[in-house]
């Protein structure tokens, strides 16, 4: 029989089932759970947000990306037989919660930025409301996503920036964890990239896939006319031959010899890229190949990339750099508790009391339950990111940057990836010219907080 887990990739118009998530979780979320029910406070009506108290050093905005993977991962999140055999197992919880977890639903509303959108220090990026005991269980989970495709994301999208309107290939999935290799091909397509080599992420979100050769398939062969041959006859004239594996020059005549002047592309690999981009370029030309493409590989990041923008390069094949965030890997993201209702209320529509952390080192925190809105110049360019707890000013209110996600419990805001990938193009575009720049910079929005 089908769980509701399995069911889910139907329901999503995936193609493959959504196991439970209720388990990437740290111990402590339960522990504290199992304190509240015998207390009596896991009643009490919360609010979480998730914010970053700064960017990455240099970074001039953030990308939010992980959102719909959020609302897969809420939907799934269930207690399970053979999850609540191990909580017992290990005795983690006691007998009461065990209970509790078995019937567990998250009943409550979430609202956050929407996928694509841009962020800063201090953006409410998601707002998580219900029951303690229901918002706490979702706290490792929801970091878990944000940070890591947010990463991502904010990398590929200063990559696609410096790329131009050459596109981007993702090819990290060797460089990472086999199911953060498909996380992180999803978030860099939100960030801009428009193919990936996973198969696994194109089978899940029909993300276009591309990929033909290593250098291993040369060397198999006992020449590389022979290998170049194979190739062309498995795969058509129009395919992308590696032209670097052993001289250059060499390699390119044959291949143009081999699948004729409508070769589809070459693809350099090593080397001194900006060089041989313009000589093979050259070389193509007068080889009447003058419709080949040139796609280059190699470690590259967004400085990589600017650095040939002048080159006759065709496209950019992106790894380690990018699924790891180009020395970034995670976004700094906390979940805290802001508001909550009064200590002898527990009803939904109690009175909040907004609570915060008070410490030192630069981890102090606003209480209250936000709303955040983007104000623009005269010009429509943004000039910054207002966050408040009163009321929203009249000419902020059509520009608030909330949405629901999530309604009483029922996902709400489901969307196709191409909708946050085309939101994120208009967000980037809408933020002043400066945060194209790649050399080290504050945000390039200051957030008010009124």
């Amino acid at each position: 029989m089908d769980t509701p887990a399995m069911l889910a990739g139907s329901a999503l118009g995936l193609p493959v089932a959504v196991p439970s998530t209720a388990l990437f979780t740290d111990r402590y979320e339960l522990t504290m759970l199992q304190a509240a029910l015998r207390s009596g406070a896991a009643r009490r009506h919360s609010v979480f947000e998730v914010f970053t108290r700064r960017l990455p050093e240099g970074r001039r905005y953030g990308v939010v990306a992980g959102t719909g993977r959020v609302l897969d991962a809420v939907e799934n999140f269930r207690f399970d037989a053979d999850v609540l055999s191990f909580l017992a197992r290990e005795k983690v919880v006691d007998r009461a919660t065990l209970d509790w977890l078995a019937d567990f639903r998250f009943t409550g509303d979430i609202h956050g930025y929407p996928e694509g959108e841009v962020y800063f220090p201090g953006s409410p990026i998601l707002r998580v409301e219900g029951t303690f005991g229901e918002a706490i269980l979702l706290e490792t989970l929801v970091l878990s996503i944000l940070n890591h495709d947010s990463a991502v994301a904010a990398a590929a999208s200063r990559m696609a920036v410096a790329a131009g309107s050459r596109p981007l290939i993702e090819m990290g999935a060797r460089r990472t964890h086999e199911l953060a290799a498909v996380a992180a091909a999803r978030a860099a397509y939100v960030g801009g990239f428009a193919t990936t080599s996973d198969l696994a992420t194109g089978f899940r979100y029909n993300i276009p896939t591309v990929g033909t050769s290593a250098h291993a398939f040369t060397l198999l062969h006992d020449t590389e006319r022979d290998a170049f041959t194979a190739q062309v006859d498995a795969l058509g004239a129009e395919t992308t031959l590696l032209v670097d594996t052993y001289d250059l020059t060499e390699a390119v005549r044959t291949a143009v010899e081999v699948a004729g002047p409508e070769l589809g592309a070459v693809r350099i690999d090593s080397g001194d890229l900006l060089l041989h981009a313009h000589r093979v370029r050259q070389q193509l030309d007068s080889l009447g190949a003058k419709n080949t493409k040139i796609v280059v590989t190699s470690d590259l990041d967004e400085y990589a990339i600017a650095s040939l923008a002048a080159a006759p390069v065709d496209a950019y094949g992106v790894g380690t750099s990018l699924v790891t965030g180009s020395g970034h890997p995670t976004c700094s993201m906390v979940y805290k508790l802001v508001a909550r209702a009064r200590h002898d209320a527990d009803a939904p529509d109690s009175p909040l009391v907004p609570v915060a952390k008070k410490s030192l080192g630069g981890k102090a925190s606003t209480g209250g339950r936000k709303w955040a809105a983007r104000r623009l110049d005269a010009d429509g360019v943004a000039e910054a990111e207002v966050v408040g707890t009163g009321p929203v000013p009249p000419e902020l209110a059509d520009r608030q940057l909330l949405a629901p996600l999530v309604l009483r419990g029922e996902v709400v805001a489901r969307e196709p990836l191409d909708a946050a990938r085309t939101r994120h193009i208009q967000a980037r575009a809408g933020l002043p010219l400066s945060a194209t720049q790649l050399s080290r910079g504050e945000p390039v929005l200051p957030t008010e907080f009124v």
